[in-house]
Parts: structure tokens; sequence; C-alpha cells
């Protein structure tokens, strides 16, 4: 499923900002925006929230953003939204006036992300981790890309009643790895790739012995994980050469992703190591603001680094989201 970047939301709090005469701080579900008060708005407005990493079009209603978000996306001219902190406090998104809309029914949930042209801000891929296409992203793997607790504020108190397994959120490049009937293919998070020379996703495939390895399981599977390591997003965990750490296994004639515990022993039995396990015995904090500061701790491969955040999940792998580190958001590029 696409990412909603830009949905229809009801601001549900505004808070003064200390020290701050011409703004102030909405709330629209978890997420914290601040917004100018010569706008007026109020609790219960209906608006445009548009999330971190949208980039917006260049259109005369959003130049006001020039000066703090104008970016290239290759060749293409844009506003990249990213978590700011204004007068020591952190903004996460924009708020809009639906008023920016073409004449559409106004409702909660409603995802205008086409309407207004949004799209996820992507940045340059190293020619190296690009590879050559062999197609669209499989169908029959669903890909990887977990809600944001943030949208999930509204379930907060049901999601505290589960148990869950934490593991750290690595800072690479998703990858993704299957066998299906007696095919062996390499994906990077929206494509599938050629094996060719050069290319890390294959290589580190290779590298692993990942065809046999999966063949030897005798069903279809998928497994999934952050490429990292030399050349990958500055190599922050200081790894020689590259490397995969896994996060997910995948049943593909199930459909269904393998629990906690066949996670575990098919990764021991591949002889593949997996993400940092944080907690096998989570329960999540009273609010999402405390869940937000636990994201923010160093990393297992690096204590020298930020982490990036936590992936939560059940044990049963019915329920996951991710909570990403505001500290890390604040120093990304």
């Amino acid at each position: 499923m696409e990412r909603k970047l830009a949905t229809i939301r009801k601001i549900i709090d505004i808070q003064p900002i200390q020290g701050a005469d011409v703004i102030e701080l909405a709330t629209v579900d978890g997420w914290k925006v601040v917004v100018a008060k010569d706008v007026g708005h109020k609790i219960g407005d209906l608006v445009i929230y548009c999330e971190v990493d949208s980039f917006l079009p260049v259109r005369e209603e959003f130049e006001f953003l020039r000066k703090s978000s104008y970016k290239k996306m290759g060749d293409v001219e844009g506003f990249r939204l990213k978590t700011i902190k204004l007068r020591g406090q952190i903004s996460q998104g924009l708020i809009l006036p639906v008023s920016v809309l073409p004449d559409v029914e106004v409702e909660v949930g409603k995802d205008v992300t086409e309407l207004l042209d949004i799209v996820k801000y992507e940045p340059p891929i190293p020619a190296e981790l690009a590879g050559k296409v062999k197609g669209l992203f499989p169908s029959f793997i669903p890909k990887t890309d977990e809600e944001r607790i943030q949208n999930l504020s509204s379930d907060y108190e049901n999601l505290k009643k589960n148990t869950f397994y934490v593991t750290e959120k690595l800072d690479g490049s998703s990858a993704t790895f299957y066998y299906k009937d007696g095919t062996f293919g390499v994906c990077s998070r929206n494509l599938e790739l050629v094996e060719s020379e050069g290319n890390t996703f294959w290589k580190a495939a290779r590298e692993m012995g990942l065809e046999d390895k999966l063949k030897s399981l005798g069903y279809n599977v998928a497994v999934q994980g952050e490429l990292i390591g030399e050349g990958i997003q500055g190599n922050p965990y200081r790894i020689k050469g590259q490397t995969v750490r896994f996060f997910n296994a995948f049943n593909i004639d199930a459909f269904e992703y393998f629990g906690f515990d066949e996670f575990t022993n098919l990764f021991n039995s591949l002889e593949l190591e997996t993400v940092p396990v944080i907690d096998t015995d989570f329960k999540l904090p009273e609010t999402v603001a405390d869940l937000l500061l636990y994201a923010e701790e160093k990393s297992k491969l690096n204590s020298n680094f930020d982490r990036e955040g936590v992936v939560i999940r059940s044990l049963d792998r019915k329920l996951s989201f991710k909570v990403i580190s505001n500290k890390f958001l604040l120093n990304e590029k």
C-alpha cells in the first residue's frame, strides 16, 4: 500500500509556544506542527496534514516553503518536508487549509496525496545500489514500510494491551530476497533487480549464499532486511564491506509473516544475522511521547551513533509499527 502523505485530519489541540508571539503548536493525531497564529486555526478544524518526507510540487500556494524547504529530487524541483525545530519546539510536517484542494468532498481520513501532486522524497541512489531493473517490486511480497506510531495515536490505548518485541531500525537500504517456484530474486525497496556486475544487493546475496539457503527450505519464501555498510547512508555502523541484517521472513504461499519464534529459528538455522533485538517482552509506555523518547537511544551496532528508531511488532506478527527518533530526524540531511 502506498503511503498516504497528505490526508484530511482534524486539529485536536492548539497550545502556545513559550516566547513566541506569531506561532503556536497544533496537534493532529500524534503529530505536533508549528503553525502561524494569524491563520486562526481552531480545535476541531479540518485541515490537510502533509507528513514529513512529503515532496510538494512548485506551485504558487506552496511558495512560502521556498526559503526553508526548496530541494531537487533528480531534475525535479519541489519542497521537501523535514522534521525541524522552531523556538525549541519540534515540528513535523505541514498543515494546509482545505481551500487549496479542488472541489472535492472533505472528510476525515481522505487521502489527497495525488490531488496535490505530492510524492515521497527519495534521496539520490548511488549507481551500485540502483542496478539494472528487472521489473516492479513483486506483488506476491508485501513491501517493507511500517506505519509510524503518530498515525496510530487514536489506537494507542488498545495497542497497550499487547506484548511486543522490539528491534532496532537500521539506517541503510531496504532489501528483499525471495525463492519462488525455482526462481531466486533480489529487490530493492521498490524494484526487482537483474543480477549485474557491481550491484551491491546482488553482491551481498551471493556473499551470503542466499539462493542456496532459501532453496534448501523447500517452500516459497522471502526474507527482508536492511543492507548496511560501506557506501550506504554514510556507513554509520562502521562496517567493512556490506551485509544485510534481517527483520522479516514471509511465507509466500500462505501470504503471512513468520511469528517471532519461527522468525528467530529460521535465521538461526540459516546462519544469517538479524537486526538487533532490543526486547522480547515489551509493553508500551503510558503515552506516545514516552515511546518517542524510548526511540532516542544509541545504536546497538555503534554506540557512538544515535539509532534511527525502533520497530515494534507483536509476537504473532499481526501488529507492527515504527517509532522514528526525533533526534535522528533533526540531524537528517
